[in-house]
């Protein structure tokens, strides 16, 4: 089996070094985690070590970043992203460092109560934060896993000494992020006081991170284990688990939580295309793998009637669904916008009924009870087979929806 999925296991909180170790362990070299830092023209005034290390008696990597010239003071994030979008960086290393970054702009932007433009990076925009998040981008980019979810993060209390003076924990931008974001906190009661998420370590998880729960049932392939700095009353690691998942059957009270995961909304406005045309497009988005997608009449300007276009993709799908939109429809631009959605723990089965074979959806609440719907596709073909409405069909097949 492939590995298809990564999971972060994070049960001492995350910090860009931590990942960046555990990256390292998983079996990433130290070359690719710093090959950005050349392409940036930085490689003569940072660079990513790592080395073998212990925690509480565990084994696993230690990362940090050797800067060998005097820091600058602070930067502010317009000038820390054209610095990125000017570097020959590879395309996803870019887009997720630009994103990366951006999500934690927006954070300290509302903690400041500032233009997002004008917020001054002091600790991440310090080289050693910059070399964090494109090491950590360029590692995950080169596993090449589009499935990566993570443990609730246990952000440690108490206080901690920053550019701003002493801040309580979690730190403002963390707290920022976790409810924009909707990221699952965990309390840190009878822990010793410390900063366990760093605003990096979490900007990071937001980025990449499509489910925050538990892991989902899987088969490990490799196990990369990253160590943090502090020495904790507990070993301090974050465990990466390249796997291959497995679906989820069996009893309910066995099943996941409710989960949430990113999506990219993916939309244009056309007043130049008939309605088969569209008809046609909105299949093709749909067989091409889509979540959803859907078209809204809409008034547009020059007092001309078009349509909204919309479709609902998970992110390793925006290549093809971009490439289709553009060559199958008459738009000249597309948006995209990045949402979080949650979703109930689903599966199907098929049940014997009366009039023939119904496939079921079953979806299991967070009470643990379930709750099943009949596929319309099969209750109208029993519906044309039988020569009975289809109401009746639906009336005979209700009984067969208990759990």
């Amino acid at each position: 089996m492939t590995p298809s999925l990564l999971h972060w296991d994070c049960p001492t909180g995350i910090a860009g070094d931590m990942l960046l170790a555990a990256l390292a362990d998983v079996g990433v070299p130290e070359a690719v985690l710093n090959q950005p830092l050349q392409q940036l023209g930085l490689a003569d005034q940072c660079r990513i070590v790592t080395q073998p290390g212990r925690n509480g008696g565990l084994r696993g990597i230690k990362a940090h970043v050797d800067v060998l010239t005097p820091q600058q003071n602070h930067r502010r994030w317009r000038h820390l992203r054209q610095l990125l979008r000017n570097a020959p960086l590879e395309e996803p290393v870019q887009r997720e460092a630009l994103r990366c970054f951006g999500l934690l702009a927006e954070a300290e932007a509302r903690v400041h109560g500032c233009p997002v433009d004008d917020v001054h990076f002091h600790e991440v925009g310090a080289l050693d934060a910059v070399a964090d998040v494109l090491g950590a981008c360029a590692g995950l980019c080169h596993l090449g896993v589009e499935t990566v979810s993570c443990s609730p993060l246990p952000t440690g209390h108490g206080s901690v000494t920053t550019a701003h003076g002493r801040l309580p924990i979690p730190a403002p931008a963390v707290l920022e992020l976790a409810r924009a974001h909707r990221v699952p906190l965990l309390g840190c009661e009878g822990w010793p006081q410390g900063e366990l998420v760093t605003p990096t370590g979490l900007a990071l998880a937001v980025t990449w991170v499509r489910r925050f729960g538990a892991a989902p049932a899987l088969v490990p392939h490799q196990v990369g284990i990253g160590l943090g700095q502090r020495q904790l009353d507990r070993p301090n690691q974050l465990r990466l688990l390249l796997a291959e998942a497995l679906p989820s059957h069996g009893h309910p009270a066995a099943a996941l939580e409710p989960f949430q995961e990113w999506v990219v909304l993916m939309g244009c406005q056309i007043d130049d295309m008939d309605g088969e045309a569209l008809a046609t497009l909105q299949q093709a988005m749909l067989e091409a793998g889509a979540l959803d997608a859907w078209l809204q009449p809409i008034h547009m300007k020059k007092q001309r009637p078009g349509h909204l276009v919309q479709v609902l993709v998970r992110p390793d799908q925006r290549k093809a669904l971009r490439q289709l939109l553009w060559s199958h429809s008459s738009t000249l631009g597309l948006r995209e916008q990045w949402h979080h959605r949650w979703i109930l723990p689903r599966r199907q089965e098929q049940r014997q009924t009366p009039l023939g074979t119904v496939r079921i959806k079953w979806a299991i609440l967070p009470d643990g009870s379930r709750r099943g719907k009949a596929e319309h596709e099969d209750l109208a073909s029993l519906a044309r087979h039988h020569q009975l409405p289809l109401q009746e069909v639906r009336r005979q097949v209700r009984s067969f929806l208990e759990p």
